[in-house]
């Protein structure tokens, strides 16, 4: 059996943990891994956290905080999330540690030696408020190919076009909201044009040059056909550095404030990683990356196939010595109770919240997402579908099953296996379906389709309970103990097989079933139809699991309408009461309001304010129209020393107030109150 090296998707520093991001890369590579573990492959699962590129700096001017405070938070919270779902990552590194700067470098240094890069001198998009080049992330505008809003400058999220940050309709400034100008700057490009031919015949063979892998099955056919898509496109050069100054230095001389692209720097984080887990294993690296005898298997969302098929293999390739990916069996979306799982609005499920909260719901959680997990389109997770599998499937099913075995051989064979009599026809069946269900399972786990290795798995359940259930055992034990002695011989097989074919999906669960059933430590090729001998001591279970309540269900789903909490702004310095004496605030009236050329926050208020008639200028032409404003009544800080903004002089300022939505609102003095009047 080959070597197999699995990468999951390096998660972003940026932000918690949620089930959109466990079900697209995270709990598909945990059953694969624990299954090829059971199975006695020799396998090496690695990830890490992103913690370079536009996302982070772009999280930590939101929250006035440097970029390493929030990726040393969110590196401990992302980490914490996948604990309490128990997934079992061999290694988990981070790409801000001197050894992936490293590593990274040396990566660059080889492609650069070997010609991989055209350097060029062109236009990119640069903030003229905030004074700095704009990384493709740091730009958003209407998509061109399906005109959605929204668009990033690398991707459009919603229809997962590869994207420049020139191709945008209307590009805007993250930073700012400005319009971007373009500005000279010298970039490393990857021609990826020049790697059309081989590309294609990687993605439709999975392979190149008729070299063999052990990959089982074939690429997904949506992963295949976006990346035909893009070949078919044409392929563009694509810039290998950005003008940034947190990330992977560049290491050439001339580079100072550029760093590595982050889709150039992340994907080496799997190297990196593996590196590492080496180092502290006494094992060379280079037999997971660079041996004919390993496969390399990424795990990822649909809206990283065009990094982890093109450009990382074009990398590799590139590079020399790399084995390339020989499936990246990617995922789609999750969508929640009818929406798309959104971050910003809190449209999400967060993992380390809810198990903090509901500890004993980490299996429960773990079944669902794997029973809607996103293989081929999106799916959606809902609460009362939650409710209807934990109860109808875990707890009727395999909870109901599971215990009734446990208290019929406590009763009648003082918890030991009973003793099997000769075998009729259907107990064969049962037994022969037995013995065939962990190549089924196996086999479904290898091609990727988990939904269907899971059902095969609770079908073993279900055989159980279907069985039990038409020869009634504690019936026939009143005329014929031999036989009541023989049918709880059968179900008592399949609830130890349990405890080992549920193991990929159901860690807890399967490991209290191996301890209670006698099969802990036992590998998946033990599992079979005589899999505990007669005689043999049974434990104990309480309830496996309990019912979910419709009353619980409808909280939770009753939580995504509940407001965003808001971090309160933290309290100013102390001022005295001369400091506040000094303001002069006033009521004013606004008589004449017009937009400020080529300023696309600014609005120029005319304002009346008892002493005078003054001109205002205010970045609120995001959230009013010049229509809005004029007529209204506002606070206004007369004494504020002028200040010129776009060529227009400001003799003051109006007060607003900030929302939680990220709104403004106009500070509205009362009726009866006349411009002119002093606030005090």
């Amino acid at each position: 059996m080959p070597r197999v090296l699995m990468t999951s998707a390096l998660p972003y520093a940026n932000g918690p943990i949620h089930i959109g991001h466990i079900a697209g890369a995270y709990l598909p590579a945990d059953i694969h891994a624990r299954w090829r573990r059971s199975a006695g492959h020799d396998v090496l699962w690695v990830c890490g956290s992103d913690e370079h590129g536009a996302a982070i700096t772009l999280r930590a001017k939101k929250d006035g905080v440097t970029p390493r405070e929030i990726v040393d938070t969110y590196h401990e919270e992302m980490q914490a999330a996948f604990r309490s779902l128990d997934i079992s990552f061999d290694h988990y590194s981070r790409t801000s540690s001197a050894k992936h700067h490293h590593v990274a470098q040396e990566f660059f240094l080889r492609l650069l030696e070997k010609g991989a890069f055209e350097v060029k001198t062109e236009a990119q998009f640069f903030d003229p408020e905030a004074q700095q080049f704009l990384a493709d992330r740091y730009i958003t505008g209407t998509c061109p190919k399906c005109e959605a809003p929204g668009a990033y400058g690398d991707q459009c999220e919603k229809c997962g076009s590869a994207l420049s940050p020139t191709d945008l309709i209307d590009p805007k400034s993250t930073l700012s909201g400005a319009s971007p100008v373009l500005k000279d700057t010298t970039l490393w490009y990857l021609p990826m044009d020049r790697h059309e031919g081989w590309l294609r015949e990687y993605i439709e063979e999975g392979r190149l040059d008729g070299a063999p892998h052990h990959a089982a099955s074939a690429w997904k056919a949506h992963v295949v056909g976006q990346c035909k898509s893009w070949i078919d496109g044409g392929l563009q050069a694509r810039a290998m550095t950005r003008d940034l100054d947190w990330g992977v230095p560049v290491p050439v001389e001339g580079a100072d404030g550029k760093v590595l692209y982050v889709w150039l720097d992340a994907p080496i984080g799997y190297i990196t990683s593996t590196m590492e887990w080496c180092e502290a294993n006494g094992q060379d690296w280079r037999a997971w990356w660079q041996s004919a005898e390993a496969d390399l298997v990424h795990f990822i969302g649909k809206d990283n196939i065009v990094f982890h098929c093109l450009i990382f293999p074009i990398l590799l390739k590139e590079h020399g010595g790399y084995n390339l990916p020989v499936n990246v069996p990617a995922n789609a979306f999750m969508n929640l109770e009818g929406q798309k799982i959104s971050t910003s609005r809190n449209w999400a499920v967060w993992v380390k919240d809810f198990l903090e909260e509901f500890p004993d719901r980490s299996e429960e959680l773990r079944y669902v997402l794997a029973s809607i997990m996103p293989e081929q389109k999106d799916s959606e997770f809902t609460w009362h579908d939650f409710r209807e599998r934990v109860n109808n499937e875990l707890a009727d099913v395999l909870g109901n099953f599971v215990n009734r075995v446990l208290v019929l051989n406590r009763k009648f064979h003082e918890s030991r296996v009973p003793e099997a009599g000769a075998f009729t026809a259907e107990d064969e069946a049962v037994l022969s379906a037995l013995n065939a269900a962990p190549g089924r399972i196996g086999d479904f786990i290898e091609r990727h389709r988990y939904r269907d290795a899971l059902q095969e798995a609770m079908g073993v359940a279900r055989l159980g309970n279907k069985y039990m259930t038409e020869t009634e055992p504690w019936k026939v034990a009143k005329t014929d103990p031999a036989r009541a002695a023989t049918l709880l011989h059968v179900c008592t097989q399949i609830t130890a097989n349990l405890g080992i074919l549920l193991a990929p999906f159901l860690p807890r669960t399967a490991s209290k079933l191996a301890e209670a059933f006698g099969v802990a430590g036992l590998r998946w090729s033990d599992a079979r139809a005589d899999l505990v001998s007669a005689g043999a001591a049974l434990g104990d279970l309480p309830i496996l699991f309990a019912k979910v309540d419709a009353e619980w269900a409808e909280m939770m789903r009753a939580r995504l309408e509940q407001p965003v909490e808001r971090a309160v702004e933290p309290l100013k310095d102390t001022c005295t009461f001369d400091d506040f004496m000094k303001l002069d605030l006033r009521v004013g009236e606004v008589t004449a309001c017009v937009p400020v050329p080529k300023a696309k926050k600014l609005l120029q208020l005319t304002i009346q304010t008892g002493l005078d008639e003054r001109t205002v200028v205010s970045g609120i032409a995001e959230h009013f129209t010049p229509e809005e404003v004029v007529g209204r009544r506002v606070c206004v800080l007369v004494n504020l020393a002028p200040r010129k903004l776009r060529g227009v002089e400001s003799q003051g300022m109006v007060l607003m107030a900030s929302t939680a939505d990220g709104g403004l609102r106009f500070v509205t003095p009362e009726e009866g109150t006349a411009a002119g009047d002093v606030i005090a």
